[in-house]
């Protein structure tokens, strides 16, 4: 069976979206009958320069843990601005399209995932053109989840972009959603329940079993100061809320308290400006790191901070943040409500505080800061949990099973 995968993001980047197709991929490739081609950009998130190793250009061939890995033109853009960002979306969707028309590439069945719709749009129009069943995956609700941090306000872009969602939607064979809470919203559009499955994200543990030396000297110092250090790493964007982080920060400046953040992202630059108009020693913003070293700074955090804005769409996401600092024993402030505070909740492995309210926060902190032993429990917890529940070998041969079963309707038929 050949695979054909489409996603705007793979490694060497390293977010949630590049995270979960490779190390989905490089599962499903351990099969003898199974072969994966991802098409994807040349890598440039989030700050939108190319990474050490590679050069823009038409195309480029490499083959990643048994992956055959396609990076087509790609139209380079920061992590922000609506429109550049768009134009870096339809882009990708153009250039993967045409790739495949002219490369006479072969595949059996066609995947393609969100955050954004516009590669799910070129999974449609390449599955249509193939005449090959395709599924798609769906990470974030769009546009949903830009209209929510107020990145486009216009009703009737809003109106249009809906409209294409529910299109998008009803062409996919089958859907696969990250959460539960997803399903409700993919019903109403009018898609019955058994073309919906729930794969949830996961951690791989061999990948965090290995801990490479972090290679940022300040940072690595940093991480080896007396102070509580509590760390938050990913997308510093209009969504993550990380003012929350500085404002707490502001009110334990007498404390023997150290926040890191490490990412970038669209509201980088305002978080850094806030922190030096407060003049703030006990926040530090750090570039986005190698996802070799991620499991070393991790180790080097005494609280793993999760956050997202207070929002009920965000009510329904799972970010996958959780299960990293879950597989290396760390207790978890979590800020976002809903599905992802449950599973927060009921492994025990940390404390929940309100959305966007820094003095709850800074509450949640001081008692953890007063409670090491609480602390190691919650970290303890919260290991065993992810290892017998999200298990990314076992959610990946999930996934890999439902594509086997689309493949196999679509030869029947």
């Amino acid at each position: 069976m050949k695979i054909l995968f489409l996603t705007h993001y793979f490694p060497p980047e390293v977010n949630a979206p590049a995270n979960r197709t490779f190390e989905h991929c490089r599962e499903w490739v351990k099969e003898p009958d199974v072969d994966i081609t991802v098409i994807t950009n040349f890598p440039n998130h989030p700050d939108g320069k190319i990474f050490p190793g590679y050069k823009n250009k038409l195309y480029q061939n490499e083959k990643i843990d048994g992956i055959e890995v396609i990076r087509v033109l790609t139209f380079i853009s920061a992590n922000e601005g609506f429109l550049l960002r768009t134009t870096n979306y339809v882009f990708y969707m153009i250039m993967s399209i045409l790739y495949v028309l002219f490369s006479r590439l072969k595949f059996d069945i066609i995947v393609a995932t969100s955050p954004q719709f516009f590669c799910g749009l070129a999974g449609k129009y390449i599955a249509k053109l193939k005449r090959k069943p395709f599924i798609l995956e769906i990470r974030d609700l769009w546009p949903e989840s830009i209209v929510v941090v107020g990145a486009i306000t216009n009703q009737r872009i809003i109106k249009f972009l809906e409209g294409i969602e529910k299109r998008l939607y009803k062409s996919a064979d089958h859907i696969v959603l990250v959460t539960r809470s997803f399903v409700k919203h993919i019903h109403k559009c009018g898609i019955s329940k058994e073309k919906i499955s729930v794969i949830f994200n996961g951690i791989s543990v061999d990948i965090f079993n290995n801990k490479s030396e972090i290679s940022d000297k300040k940072l690595k110092s940093t991480l080896e100061s007396d102070k509580l250090r509590l760390g938050y790493i990913g997308t510093i964007g209009m969504a993550h809320s990380i003012i929350t982080l500085v404002d707490a920060a502001e009110k334990l400046k007498e404390e023997d308290v150290q926040f890191l953040v490490i990412g970038s992202g669209a509201e980088r630059k305002n978080i850094e400006e806030e922190i030096e108009k407060r003049r703030l020693d006990n926040f530090n913003v750090f570039p986005i790191q190698p996802k070799s070293e991620i499991p070393s700074i991790i180790n080097g955090l005494d609280i793993f901070i999760v956050n997202l804005k207070k929002s009920d769409l965000f009510k329904t996401v799972i970010p996958s943040k959780i299960f990293e600092g879950m597989i290396m024993k760390k207790p978890i402030l979590i800020g976002v409500d809903g599905e992802a505070r449950k599973i927060v909740e009921e492994a025990e492995v940390g404390l929940y505080f309100e959305p966007e309210n820094a003095a709850d926060l800074v509450q949640k902190i001081q008692y953890l800061s007063n409670n090491p032993a609480e602390r190691k429990r919650s970290g303890e917890n919260g290991y065993n949990y992810v290892i017998n529940k999200f298990n990314r070998i076992n959610l990946a041969a999930e996934m890999l099973s439902i594509i086997k079963n689309q493949r196999s309707i679509s030869s029947e038929a």
